[in-house]
């Protein structure tokens, strides 16, 4: 599934989180996500994905974070639980 992510800054509103990239979400479950993206990101950060449609629209945890070639993997647990079939979509 491909999703637009934001990385939310602690004091600005959520809903105005700035969608950096698309990003495609390689592994998922109805509590986490992985992927691969360009956005810097640490452990702890707060994001927000959404699909084009916005019929998936959640904020996630970053567990994980491995650098390589100048890309990110990053591993993210949903704030709350998501079903299996939008994910897997």
């Amino acid at each position: 599934m491909r999703f637009e992510l934001a990385r939310q800054v602690p004091g600005i509103v959520p809903s105005l989180g700035i969608f950096t990239e698309s990003i495609v979400g390689e592994f998922a479950t109805s509590r986490e996500v992985l992927f691969e993206c360009n956005t810097s990101l640490e452990f702890g950060d707060v994001l927000r994905l959404r699909n084009s449609d916005g019929s998936f629209d959640v904020t996630a945890s970053v567990v994980a974070v491995q650098y390589q070639t100048g890309k990110a993997v990053v591993a993210a647990r949903f704030k709350h639980e998501v079903p299996n079939w939008i994910v897997k979509s």
